[in-house]
């Protein structure tokens, strides 16, 4: 007893601990991320913001110095299949505060063209991690759940991203489907699902006499996670082929600013800083971000650039010419096709004129023919009668076979009557049989009634040291006596040990106290108090070596 106090002290202290603390939010954290990296916003961003190809990290450390090991890190490398298609694979470790999510992403994104200003780009983003528990220090002493560690879970985040000019808006889902593989379930609720989205504008600026790919980018976005408020913010990019710096605002985090440079043209590399200005993160230490890039391939000068966007526009030229070519071809096929409809109006007209005149030709051959037909239809006529004289004798020997087949049909009948008797006699028989097994059953039933109402009424006086509860009625629950395994304040836990206990082969359940707003997890409900002292002394027959104890539903 002593023991268990000791142990609920801890969880009580632990609780008190953590409720202090603001709530962390369980995404990657990842809004100020403006250039490389980008995919992990928006899946459809690797086709440009990604700047394929490269390789790419980044890591954050979340309200701490960054002497200490990062809460996230991203190390990411984009390749770009075709004009219209990219793909990525990366590594990431992300802490949640409550998990540590170690794993890697895979990405693809294609590019769909909806006009010469408008794009649609679509992606998917694919991460397998696993997950374990960020903190242990608190769970051994922890009587009351048994946490699983280290699941596996796949998880889906599909993005899309429409461009208009230099106008984008772009909408995605970080966990628009989970499964855990360890458990064999959803890893979490359809109610728990993250959504994010994003609207930006590209404005062009010349500045340090750069190679004319400079452009400031003011953005807007909002993200909206489970059991918080949502998160609104804004940012904007300044980037150069010289140097990048970027500022913004988020709801929950605060102003964040960052700069960088870039090197030799293929080398990127700046740093971030966030801080809190909110209530809640009074004392919090600032956030710190690092991203770093490489340029892989081929690396186009301005004269280089300029070439293409000739080439395009021949290309665009020669496309349009193409078309107007199709239409004049169009316009002939339309021409000729009706000319060939009026061709075959005309055979149409010469075929009901000879077929007019093949008629007329019939009907004269018809006339010649029919004083033929006519001495046939007299020849025919006389066999007729023969043929009709000879059904005439065959159907009087069918009614005489009828006759006797009557006679045969009547003395079936009788002995078909004499066994539909015996039957009824014997469904008598059968009848009385079940009704008195029925009468049988009714008052087995109605004892075992008897017997439960005496059982209900039973006055249980507690044994020394046991743990033990009754109450009147309890929601819906049946009236018996229930094997307490645990109890819980937190659906955190709930799920937890729930989980666990299947993983042992136990099948539990548990029902929800209105009265203390806790979550009752048993193993199984028995009738009598002594079934039920025996499942607890006998630990569940072997099944389960915790402590449990009984709760009763005398009921009314």
């Amino acid at each position: 007893m002593k023991n268990f106090c000791g142990a609920l002290l801890i969880l009580f202290v632990v609780l008190g601990i953590h409720a202090q603390e603001p709530s962390l939010p369980g995404d990657f954290r990842q809004q100020n991320l403006t250039d490389y990296n980008s995919s992990l916003l928006n899946p459809a961003y690797s086709l440009d913001r990604n700047n394929p190809s490269s390789i790419a990290f980044w890591s954050r450390w979340q309200w701490q110095t960054i002497d200490a090991d990062p809460t996230s890190l991203f190390l990411n490398y984009t390749t770009r299949i075709n004009p219209a298609s990219s793909a990525a694979a990366g590594f990431f470790q992300h802490n949640t505060g409550i998990f540590l999510n170690t794993g890697a992403a895979l990405n693809y994104a294609y590019q769909i063209e909806l006009s010469p200003k408008m794009t649609l780009g679509v992606g998917l983003n694919l991460f397998g991690y696993q997950q374990e528990l960020a903190d242990q220090r608190f769970i051994q002493p922890n009587p009351f759940q048994r946490t699983p560690t280290n699941d596996f879970i796949l998880q889906l985040a599909p993005g899309i991203n429409l461009r208009v000019d230099k106008f984008s808006v772009g909408f995605v889902s970080e966990n628009l489907f989970d499964y855990n593989f360890t458990t064999n379930e959803r890893n979490t609720s359809p109610d728990d699902r993250m959504f994010f989205g994003l609207a930006s504008y590209d404005i062009p600026v010349g500045i340090l006499n750069a190679d004319g790919n400079s452009f400031l980018r003011p953005a807007v976005y909002f993200k909206t996670i489970p059991g918080l408020d949502t998160q609104i913010g804004f940012n904007s990019v300044l980037s150069t082929s010289k140097f990048w710096a970027q500022g913004g605002y988020n709801s929950f985090y605060g102003v964040s600013g960052g700069a960088g440079g870039r090197f030799f043209k293929r080398l990127s590399i700046g740093a971030i800083v966030e801080f809190g200005i909110g209530s809640e993160l009074d004392g919090k230490d600032p956030s710190f971000e690092i991203v770093t890039a490489y340029k892989l391939g081929k690396i186009e000068t301005a004269a280089e650039k300029k070439e293409e966007e000739l080439i395009a526009a021949e290309t665009e030229k020669e496309k349009e010419l193409k078309e107007e070519l199709s239409k004049a071809e169009a316009l002939a096929q339309k021409e000729k096709l009706q000319e060939q409809r009026r061709l075959d109006r005309e055979q149409k007209r010469l075929d009901k004129e000879i077929t007019r005149q093949m008629n007329d030709s019939i009907q004269v051959a018809n006339r010649n023919a029919e004083t033929s037909a006519n001495e046939s239809r007299r020849e025919l006529k006389r066999k007729t009668d023969s043929i009709n004289a000879a059904k005439t004798a065959q159907a009087l020997a069918e009614r005489e076979a009828i006759a006797q087949q009557r006679k045969t049909d009547s003395i079936q009948a009788a002995k078909k009557a004499e066994e539909t008797a015996l039957a009824l006699a014997r469904q008598k028989r059968k009848d009385s049989i079940a009704q008195a097994q029925l009468a049988a059953a009714e008052a087995a039933e109605k004892k075992a009634e008897l017997e439960r109402l005496a059982r209900q009424k039973e006055v249980v006086t507690p044994e020394a040291g046991e743990k033990y509860e009754e109450v009147v009625t309890e929601g819906l629950l049946e009236p018996g006596y229930y094997l307490i395994a645990n109890v819980f304040g937190t659906k955190r836990y709930f799920y937890a040990f729930m989980a666990d206990l299947k993983k042992k082969g136990l099948a539990p359940k548990s029902f929800y106290r209105e009265l203390n707003k806790y979550n009752y997890v048993y193993l199984k409900r028995y009738d009598s108090i002594n079934e039920a002292r025996k499942a607890r002394d006998s630990k569940f027959n072997g099944q389960y070596s915790e402590k449990t104890w009984i709760f009763r539903v005398v009921g009314e």
